[in-house]
């Protein structure tokens, strides 16, 4: 950490004065060296020494809560596949940084031995100290860093070691919208931490092809491997379409829920439009006070976050699943949605383009028109057709988007790096 951050000036961004308050080495680097944390000694299942024979896969991510996001979904997912797939060739251990959900959410990673660790802050920088150490007590074969630019990646960064080799898994967060966004912090977490964590991978990971085509235009030359994400279907029947139309996902500028609420101030009659996701950054309240302006808060309803048992209900009661996104991975709650027969309408920033194609989604652009238009196409269509449009959507991710085949890829990914034979998916 302190040769990272060793090296020419910074140009630094409009508001910024001093540019110890972008590096901070002399602090970063006497908090990270402070002693372990004694729940350290308590890392379940991580054994301190390489094992040949059963290679240990640590998998590293910012959050095992519902603040995490579909990250954090996605991490629970592959990591009950890989425990349950394994037949005792990989051992797979997690490692994440706490939060305000982890203790009540905890019990969703019972699966797989799981060490969070306390997050500190120095000005505008979050770190986890004792995430950092708990890598290095582990002393994983292989280390899969889900998401960057968070406290995961800063812990990673500064407990790299020449002989362990890691996969970062972007998760869409190479996206052009993506990187402008905060645009002069992703320089600096680019110069000290990400872009290192990045660029000396051993493999980085797409969802789509599209993610392959970000990360290249990133200026990166290592290997990725192109996995999506899977689905699980739901048990039981397929529940009727119901009337409504359910957004679901974090209350954030890039989901385009300012340009889905002035859709719906011109639709006439719109239909119940409910809104599912936790208030990432302060965006609700703007949000809930456009809808009193634009007069529709008889057909707009804000629900708070959304999981399990409570999730499941809004999907089964949902008519449609609508996501305007500007830029996205490669959303789960697409992939969900289709699981519950539900029809889509989407952007191309989904990167599930041939959803269209299939007939199981209407396309949509992030802009209060083309949204109004997608709509509009959507009303006309019949029961039936909307039937059928979900129908297409369930079966293509049925066979498709199995969590089952996507941890085999994943372990045919760790056991190349570890040096057994490449995948075809590796390019």
């Amino acid at each position: 950490l302190a040769s990272a951050t060793a090296t020419a000036p910074i140009a630094l961004p409009l508001g910024v004065e001093d540019e110890a308050d972008l590096r901070l080495p002399e602090q970063l680097h006497r908090h990270f060296s402070e002693a372990a944390d004694p729940r350290l000694e308590s890392l379940v299942g991580c054994s301190l020494e390489r094992n040949t024979l059963m290679p240990h896969i640590l998998q590293l991510t910012d959050s095992v809560s519902r603040l995490g996001g579909g990250v954090a979904e996605s991490v629970r997912c592959l990591t009950r596949e890989l425990v349950k797939s394994s037949d005792l060739t990989l051992h797979c251990s997690l490692a994440a940084a706490e939060d305000a959900a982890t203790e009540e959410d905890r019990p969703h990673f019972a699966h797989v031995p799981t060490q969070t660790f306390p997050r500190r802050r120095i000005g505008p920088i979050p770190f986890s100290p004792g995430l950092a150490e708990g890598i290095l007590r582990a002393a994983p074969d292989a280390i899969h860093l889900h998401g960057i630019w968070g406290v995961a990646s800063r812990a990673l960064a500064s407990s790299l070691r020449s002989d362990t080799p890691w996969i970062v898994s972007p998760h869409g967060m190479i996206e052009p919208w993506a990187m402008q966004a905060g645009r002069w912090k992703r320089r600096v977490a680019w110069r000290l931490w990400d872009g290192r964590v990045l660029k000396e991978a051993a493999c980085l990971h797409a969802l789509c092809p599209e993610e392959w085509l970000s990360i290249r235009s990133a200026g990166l030359e290592n290997p990725v491997a192109v996995i999506p994400n899977g689905v699980d279907l739901p048990p039981g029947p397929i529940s009727p379409l119901g009337d409504s139309v359910l957004f679901l996902g974090r209350i954030h500028p890039k989901k385009g829920l300012a340009e889905l609420l002035h859709a719906w101030a011109l639709l006439r009659n719109p239909p119940l439009l409910r809104i599912a996701g936790w208030d990432d950054g302060g965006h609700l309240a703007p949000l809930e006070r456009l809808r009193s302006e634009l007069g529709i808060k008889h057909c707009v309803e804000f629900l708070g976050p959304a999981f399990g048992d409570g999730k499941d209900r809004l999907y089964r009661e949902a008519g449609a699943v609508i996501l305007p996104s500007h830029s996205e991975g490669l959303p789960m709650t697409i992939l969900e949605a289709w699981a519950y027969a539900r029809p889509v309408l989407m952007t191309d920033h989904c990167h599930l383009t041939a959803g269209f194609a299939r007939g199981a989604a209407i396309r949509i652009e992030p802009l209060p028109f083309a949204i109004e238009e997608g709509m509009r196409t959507f009303l006309k269509l019949s029961k039936e057709e909307r039937r059928i449009m979900g129908i297409r959507g369930r079966e293509w991710v049925a066979t498709s988007y199995s969590w089952e085949t996507v941890a085999g890829q994943f372990q045919d990914l760790y056991r190349w790096i570890l040096g057994g034979a490449k995948p075809p998916f590796v390019q």
